[in-house]
């Protein structure tokens, strides 16, 4: 991984060398990226890393005392990655012990993994076709093998196994993208994820110590709307096909239709969300899950609304008892997710308790989604009126443990509080990447760019000279052909299609033998 100059610091009302540049063309993608590598094994998450022509590489050294104070903060944290690595801590990392003594001070390790699974949730936004012009708007823009590869992380060390799509045709409007064309690749779908599984290479699995299924859920950029679109209405997760006979356990209703609506004339969305994922990942579960001298995690992740399905997602993983190997071994069950809202009841988080689902939340104080549905009667409402309305169809309650963080704390970012750059992914990574503990100063860990916090935001300070929503694609996707005329390219591939023997998965989840 790439490491910031020891003079590059955190620090307010920086000099800024005018002639330096952060952003280039990498000429292997089609993506604006920051300066590529060599060559594809020399690059360490290309999208998400810095070197010496970032913008923390620009601010000039101001007070000694603060630079050596900062050296120490890294070297401390250096040293401490050493002493205890992942693979040795990964239980704990997945929180075993419900994260106890690790965010108070900072565990190194334990941000890393929140940075990194972060990145495999942005992943889910930078390859997303957001662009109404596009036949292809609503649809990712790379093909499942090649997903990590074309956005630049060529260390990931996972594998798309599956792609995750969920039918336009509920009531979240605002949410789903759709192509202004009438020849589209889907009228009534949109890509919502995927489902990883760590590679084979001897380098992964030294680093991780174990095998790892990941599953990352797309979300909102900025848009807020959906929030208003949301029904407000808790109803049991009983209705809709989850293994659970306690009808007390409930969940937002908006969350559950996404997650468990289809549409049978699609072909991307004739099997709901929920199916799509249950059966790839008792797959998965069947393939690995006894593998000799190997442990297995399944891990879920999402930001926003992505956040929400992860939650709602991984309760339905361990309901379905689909993280029990075939020879009885208990697989974790690990969600780290990124602003999101809350999704079902009291209930719901002691159901989720019991099943051992583990649940790290990060949030921006100063966001508005985490505060939602529920803003009145919640998990901090006294304790006589959540007995009192424990049972309406509009008391919410936040699952798991919460790392709480505010931008208001990193000199890099604006100080006002705008809601959809409180709710950005990009600055909430920037935010983990400086914080170190309650009441420590802001010191950037690792080599993450903060120039990443502008790609879908104007959220940096103007002296910084990063422009505003910067990320974009080449051309926007158009191609030249053969014969000179620009076209959009075909985009669909076989291999991201439904899995061919998704209907005898699904026949086993229903009736088990």
């Amino acid at each position: 991984m790439a490491t910031i100059p020891s003079h590059n610091l955190l620090l307010p009302n920086p000099t800024i060398n005018q002639s330096a540049h952060s952003l280039s063309f990498k000429p292997h993608s089609t993506l604006l990226n920051f300066p590529a590598r060599s060559s594809p094994a020399a690059v360490t998450r290309a999208v998400s890393r810095t070197d010496g022509a970032s913008i923390s590489s620009r601010l000039e050294p101001v007070e000694k005392y603060e630079i050596t104070a900062a050296e120490d903060v890294r070297r401390r944290d250096r040293e401490a990655k050493e002493t205890k690595s992942l693979r040795d801590t990964w239980r704990k990392i997945q929180g075993e012990d419900d994260w106890a003594g690790l965010m108070d001070p900072m565990d190194p390790v334990l941000r890393s993994e929140l940075i990194r699974y972060g990145e495999l949730a942005q992943a889910c936004y930078d390859a997303f076709d957001f662009d109404p012009f596009s036949r292809y708007c609503g649809s990712c823009r790379f093909t499942r093998k090649k997903l990590f590869d074309s956005l630049g992380i060529f260390d990931s060390g996972y594998e798309a196994a599956r792609y995750l799509y969920a039918t336009s045709n509920i009531n979240l409007p605002n949410f789903f993208s759709k192509s202004r064309w009438s020849k589209v690749w889907s009228k009534n779908a949109n890509w919502m994820g995927y489902v990883a599984v760590s590679d084979d290479s001897e380098a992964t699995r030294h680093r991780l110590g174990r095998r790892d299924i990941a599953i990352a859920w797309r979300g909102t950029v900025t848009q807020l709307e959906w929030i208003a679109d949301l029904k407000d209405f808790l109803k049991p997760v009983s209705g809709n096909g989850f293994q659970c006979r306690d009808p007390a356990v409930k969940a937002e209703s908006g969350f559950l239709d996404l997650y468990t609506d289809k549409d049978t004339s699609c072909n991307f969305s004739k099997f709901s969300a929920r199916e799509q994922l249950l059966t790839e990942v008792k797959r998965l579960v069947e393939r690995y899950g006894d593998e000799e001298g190997v442990d297995l995690s399944i891990t879920v992740t999402g930001h926003s609304l992505g956040g929400a399905l992860a939650v709602l997602s991984a309760y339905d993983v361990a309901e379905m008892g689909l993280n029990r190997t075939k020879k009885g071994k208990v697989v974790p069950v690990t969600v780290f997710t990124y602003s999101a809202p809350r999704v079902g009841n009291i209930r719901f988080k002691e159901r989720m308790e019991e099943l051992g689902v583990k649940v790290l939340r990060v949030v921006n104080k100063h966001d508005v989604v985490p505060k939602s549905p529920g803003l009145f009667l919640n998990e901090h409402a006294p304790h006589a009126l959540k007995q009192l309305a424990g049972g309406l169809p509009w008391c919410y309650c936040h699952v798991g443990e919460k790392l709480a963080l505010d931008h208001q704390n990193s000199p890099f970012l604006k100080p006002s509080v705008d809601l959809s750059t409180a709710h950005n992914l990009e600055a909430l990574l920037h935010l983990l990447d400086g914080y170190h503990g309650k009441g420590q100063r802001f010191v950037l860990s690792s080599g993450r760019d903060p120039a990443l916090v502008n790609k879908a935001s104007d959220f940096l300070k103007d002296h910084f000279m990063v422009p505003p929503y910067w990320r974009q694609d080449a051309n926007k996707g158009m191609v030249r052909h053969t014969d000179g005329r620009w076209i959009q390219p075909d985009r669909i591939r076989a291999e991201d299609h439904h899995a061919p023997d998704i209907h005898h998965l699904l026949t086993q989840l229903h009736h088990p033998s």
